[in-house]
């Protein structure tokens, strides 16, 4: 019974692993379906092992005060010229 409990815990290895990434339901999705092939099982650990690309958040210090009245895009987050109507950077309307 207990190497019974092993071996499920081998076959879901993958699936413990990946369980607090992003697309964690594929990997168990895969892990479940195709795990009893070895090639499953192979491309679910390393699915569940590779790292989650994450976006890059850049952050844009622009000075405060009256003397800089500057609007931010909501497209792409740079400030803008005071008085203009279209983003310099992404050409998107303020």
């Amino acid at each position: 019974m207990v190497s019974l409990a092993i071996l499920v815990l081998l076959y879901f290895l993958p699936s413990l692993l990946g369980r607090n990434k992003a697309d964690s339901g594929g990997i168990f999705l895969v892990n479940l379906f195709l795990g009893w092939t070895l090639i499953g099982w192979v491309v679910a650990f390393l699915w569940a092992i590779s790292s989650d690309h994450r976006p890059a958040a850049y952050v844009h210090y622009v000075p405060a005060g009256p003397a800089c009245p500057a609007r931010f895009c909501c497209g792409c987050g740079l400030a803008t010229m005071p008085g203009g109507r279209y983003c310099g950077n992404c050409g998107r309307a303020l």
